[in-house]
């Protein structure tokens, strides 16, 4: 295996004639090696170290994620991978990487198993075969994280720097069914996540990155300075007092700037979270403000005979109580409406009867000219006026793969027959907002809410002044899957200032606040109403303008560290000084 601290050697070494190069004299290991932590020339750890330290870093991962929420371990949790990682080459790093990602997804996403179960209809032993595929190629993930780290270690770049811009890489572009960011780890810290304004969710997670590499310094550091000693040619032998033991290395210099580094990002964050949440809490008391209403029916999967009665009841109890506009969940109403009539329909059968404004969630179908075509159904949101009259629609974008729709479903037909419960739903195309009595509510559906490019096309595109999702999670049964959809829809509050309302079927609905403080919420699989204040604010943020782009060239840098060898003269300056 080639070092960092070795590749140094042999281009110093390399130089032919006594030029430059030869003139200089060849550094020691700790000089070359102080330019990073993971960087450094140490030996990697044997496999079975490093494997179990990966393992540890994935249990971490689960536990101060959403859901155990304790967060205070995401400042530390990544740190065993980090000391895996050093020195190995980038297939194990790859390999160190998947195994933290497989026992996060295995341990954090173990309500797959009902997810599975409940859309297939499959024996539970199967369901537990998928999921474990499932949660084999989300940890591919993290898997990217560590190759390209590998790669940019082996080719003498800082391993610091490595590392925090694969991870950003890695969560950037790695494709998954169900996304989730490290950054939602402090939720119930808000103080701590309002830089998501300036960068998102990558940018918070990059300063618990940040944390987690200074820990690791300090880390390596001690175990280089317990290494023993190498003995020079010539040196007399350990006096036998010692016991004939090497004595103890002085290893590498502390590399202070990524302490100082990891240390100095979560202090500033906080600074700015305390100054930034005094600010907008200033901006949103001077908002808008407006009563509303959410409707969570808590209906069985496949039993919703009572719908209609339970939405239509509560909305009309919240509008006595004042609710100026009330939300349904996702698909709340189960009747499919025909395209070509459902404002009449919905407004006769449906609004016309609640007296409140309400966003409506339902299903739309396109009937096809050929009666022997299929047609095509979307899961939709509509807009009802204080009468009942249809305002505006909205079609969910992003379908959920095994639940909406089948992936080569429509090519192979068949497969739905193996599959009854999934859906066959069709993608909208429009990203216009629902418009009501001035205002302009950017609205998602289900997992839309927790993808954090989209959301910035919605707000983009619509400059809305209200965040309204409609969700079911019923499909997740009790567990901590809820509460983990909401941790990370909160980040959108936060990243565009402004007011989030999510309406569950089963929980858990809320209302979020522009600096990510839930106002209200509701239990899990219990019907209940909620009643909470909101306020109509717009805002341009940092991230709402820039969007990804800065995490893009990021991503540029990782790949071009994973691909070329860091030029000689750069590591000889950095020896050097």
């Amino acid at each position: 295996m080639t070092t960092a601290h070795q590749q140094e050697n042999e281009a110093v070494s390399a130089d032919p004639g006594g030029g430059e190069a030869a003139s200089l004299a060849r550094p020691e290991a700790p000089a070359s090696t102080s330019a990073g932590s993971a960087g450094s020339a140490a030996r990697p750890l044997p496999a079975r170290l490093a494997c179990g330290l990966a393992a540890l870093a994935g249990l971490f991962y689960f536990l101060g994620f959403p859901g155990m929420d304790l967060w205070p371990i995401s400042f530390f949790g990544l740190v065993p991978l980090i000391v895996a990682l050093r020195g190995q080459t980038p297939g194990r790093a790859a390999l160190l990487g998947w195994i933290a990602g497989f026992v996060m997804t295995m341990t954090g996403f173990y309500w797959l198993l009902e997810m599975l179960r409940v859309f297939s209809g499959f024996p539970t032993i199967l369901c537990a075969l998928f999921m474990a595929i499932l949660c084999a190629y989300q940890a591919g993930r993290i898997a990217l994280c560590g190759w390209l780290y590998g790669r940019a270690e082996a080719r003498g770049w800082p391993g610091p720097v490595a590392f925090a811009l694969a991870f950003v890489t890695s969560e950037l572009v790695f494709p998954l069914l169900f996304p989730w960011y490290y950054g939602a780890s402090v939720h119930n810290a808000p103080v701590m996540g309002q830089i998501a304004e300036l960068g998102g969710p990558y940018l918070v997670g990059l300063v618990l990155v940040a944390a987690n590499l200074a820990i690791a310094e300090l880390v390596m550091f001690r175990l280089d300075r317990a290494q023993p000693r190498a003995a020079s040619p010539g040196a007399p032998a350990p006096h036998p007092s010692r016991g004939g033991r090497d004595a103890p290395g002085r290893g590498r210099p502390l590399n202070r700037a990524v302490v100082a580094v990891g240390v100095a990002a979560p202090a500033l964050a906080a600074v700015y979270g305390v100054i930034r949440m005094r600010a907008v809490d200033a901006a949103a008391a001077a908002a808008e403000p407006i009563k509303i209403g959410i409707v969570q029916p808590n209906l069985a999967l496949f039993d919703r005979r009572n719908a209609v009665k339970i939405h239509v009841s509560r909305t009309r109890e919240l509008a006595k109580k004042g609710a100026g506009l009330v939300v349904w969940s996702e698909a709340g109403v189960p009747q499919a409406f025909r395209e070509s009539t459902y404002k009449t329909e919905v407004q006769r059968s449906l609004t016309s009867r609640l007296g409140v404004p309400t966003v409506v969630g339902t299903v739309i179908h396109r009937f096809p000219p050929n009666t022997s075509e299929r047609g095509v159904s979307f899961n939709t949101a509509l807009m009802a006026g204080e009468n009942g009259e249809i305002l505006g629609r909205y079609d969910k974008q992003y379908l959920l793969a095994f639940g909406e729709y089948l992936p080569l479903g429509d090519t192979i037909p068949y497969l739905y027959t193996l599959s009854p419960n999934s859906g066959r739903f069709s993608p909208g195309t429009s990203l216009a907002p629902l418009e009501w009595n001035g205002h302009r509510l950017a609205t998602m559906i289900c997992y839309e809410d927790i993808l954090p490019h989209f959301v910035n096309k919605l707000v983009a595109q619509g400059d809305p002044d209200l965040l309204v999702n409609l969700t079911n999670d019923a499909w997740f049964g009790d567990t901590t899957e809820p509460w983990i959809h909401l941790a990370l829809a909160k980040m959108r509050a936060i990243e565009h200032r402004r007011y989030l309302v999510r309406a569950t079927n089963s929980g858990v609905s809320a209302i979020v606040d522009p600096v990510g403080r839930v106002v209200v919420h509701s239990d899990t699989f219990k019907e209940q109403s909620l009643l909470g204040e909101a306020r109509f604010m717009r805002a341009r943020t940092v991230y709402g303008t820039v969007q990804d782009v800065p995490w893009y060239a990021a991503a540029a840098v990782s790949v071009a560290m994973a691909l070329f060898t860091r030029p000689a003269r750069w590591r000889r300056q950095r020896a050097a000084g």
